[in-house]
């Protein structure tokens, strides 16, 4: 297919999916990324060039919930490839979804020289740092991924907030690669698999509101990761069990997540062992309250972050390709930039 008459340079992306959360991964397009580490990157992207995030991330050739990735290059030697996360609001440090479908991608597009079977080992630097994924690797073919997340910590838990239309809150605040409040949308009178989505929505948006205004984060690495990403809200079967166990996240500017969120389980199962709901090696099933895909999430060894007592946790899902594209812009096109409807 001919590339339609443009005036300046197309975006060549590859779309994927994660447990049904879209991630569109950059091929070409962006000018020189700037900086001397993948935290400097995302400071350049951020400072420098958002305006192509909101070409690829908005309508019209994006929508509301898009998620994208821009790979770059990494200053640790053992990397296979850095990575910067972005979505309808800016930049993540950690998205789980994503290093699934990179995971395979990376394999898939010779990023890794050598694939071995039955797994190959994918070395992805995510803001957060190093993250290490295996791609299932048979006769030519790539399958499900596992990654083995950065050192994930609850930062606070049973922690009292004020949200506006709920009055007093318990909360907990658990670190997984980004900060993510959680609560049991049971506390609303919601359901996270059957209750209205924008129902949802309005209630994890408050709690993120008030979280923000009301708690202070740090992170023992850097103040870059010291943000609230998103709420959480779950079932509340936290103690274990073989059954699945349901949430949603909603993150950024309102934006829902498809998946049962990568980094929101490293979170949730770092959350859970500090509380002694789960021991070492016991794998978990975390359900979409979206679309019932599945998860699954295990603490597989015990570490430190700073101060902070934390757990590395092995995630697993499946990503699949649903295209690839090549867009342009032209001069003349007052919408070119991008916009959302809110």
């Amino acid at each position: 297919m001919e590339l339609p008459p443009h005036d300046g340079d197309k975006l060549s992306v590859v779309d994927m999916h994660t447990g049904g959360e879209p991630l569109r991964i950059i091929l070409s397009g962006y000018p020189d990324v700037k900086g001397d580490s993948v935290l400097a990157k995302r400071r350049y992207v951020r400072e420098q060039l958002d305006h192509l995030r909101r070409v690829l991330m908005y309508e019209p050739r994006g929508h509301y919930d898009m998620y994208g990735a821009l790979i770059v290059d990494s200053e640790k030697p053992e990397a296979d490839l850095g990575v910067l996360f972005m979505h309808n609001e800016g930049y993540s440090t950690m998205c789980g979804h994503a290093v699934i479908a990179l995971g395979r991608f990376a394999v898939d597009y010779k990023l890794v020289k050598e694939p071995q079977s039955p797994e190959t080992q994918v070395n992805i630097h995510c803001p957060c740092g190093l993250v290490r994924a295996y791609v299932e690797y048979s006769h030519g073919k790539t399958g499900g991924v596992r990654f083995l997340s950065v050192p994930a910590f609850a930062f606070a838990t049973d922690v009292m907030i004020k949200v506006e239309g709920y009055g007093d809150v318990t909360v907990d605040i658990s670190y997984g690669g980004a900060f993510y409040a959680f609560v049991d949308a049971q506390r609303f009178g919601l359901d996270v698999t059957k209750s209205k989505t924008r129902d949802l929505v309005d209630v994890a948006t408050a709690v993120t509101s008030a979280v923000k205004s009301q708690v202070r984060l740090s992170h023992p690495v850097s103040d870059d990761l010291a943000f609230l990403y998103g709420t959480i809200l779950t079932d509340g079967k936290d103690n274990y069990s073989t059954d699945p166990t349901a949430n949603i996240c909603v993150f950024a500017e309102a934006q829902v997540d498809r998946s049962p969120t990568g980094s929101g389980v490293t979170a949730r199962v770092a959350l859970q062992f500090h509380k002694g709901l789960i021991q070492l090696n016991q794998t978990r099933t975390f359900k979409s309250g979206a679309t019932g895909s599945l998860f699954t999430g295990k603490a597989v060894e015990e570490t430190t972050c700073g101060d902070f007592k934390a757990v590395v946790v092995e995630v697993a899902g499946r990503a699949f390709y649903t295209g690839v594209s090549c867009f342009v812009q032209e001069a003349e096109d007052n919408l070119t930039q991008g916009f959302l409807l809110k």
